[in-house]
């Protein structure tokens, strides 16, 4: 028996939520979706995913900060983390890279480098 990659999507904009939900399952991974940044750190501290696509920017606490807070903890360090925004200056991106996250995608993304991007930190995470 397989047992099947968990993909947690933490986004507050449901439609993104949804479609990135969407394109992960019918890949074969098992994917929730958590909508606040309190939510994401709960269900990460709670059960560990292979991979958390995060949106930098939640109303409440930053999606920086909540990949900073991930990747201090030795519980929870080793969850590879995909930023994910619409701002796309080389700035943010190195900005997030730097705090931790395992790659950034820019909002709309494409379905086939979504799971590109993925396949990419999972090979690289040994999952």
């Amino acid at each position: 028996m397989t047992i099947a990659i968990r993909i947690l999507v933490a986004d507050d904009e449901p439609d993104m939520a949804t479609l990135a939900k969407d394109i992960l399952t019918r890949e074969g991974y098992s994917v929730a979706i958590a909508r606040t940044a309190e939510e994401t750190l709960e269900k990460v501290r709670s059960a560990p995913p292979d991979v958390l696509l995060l949106d930098v920017r939640f109303p409440t606490i930053g999606g920086l900060e909540v990949c900073r807070q991930l990747k201090s903890d030795p519980r929870t360090r080793k969850v590879s983390i995909i930023m994910v925004s619409v701002q796309g200056t080389e700035t943010d991106k190195v900005m997030g890279l730097e705090i931790g996250a395992d790659d950034y995608v820019t909002k709309p993304f494409g379905r086939r480098e979504l799971v590109a991007r993925v396949r990419a930190v999972l090979r690289r995470s040994g999952v």
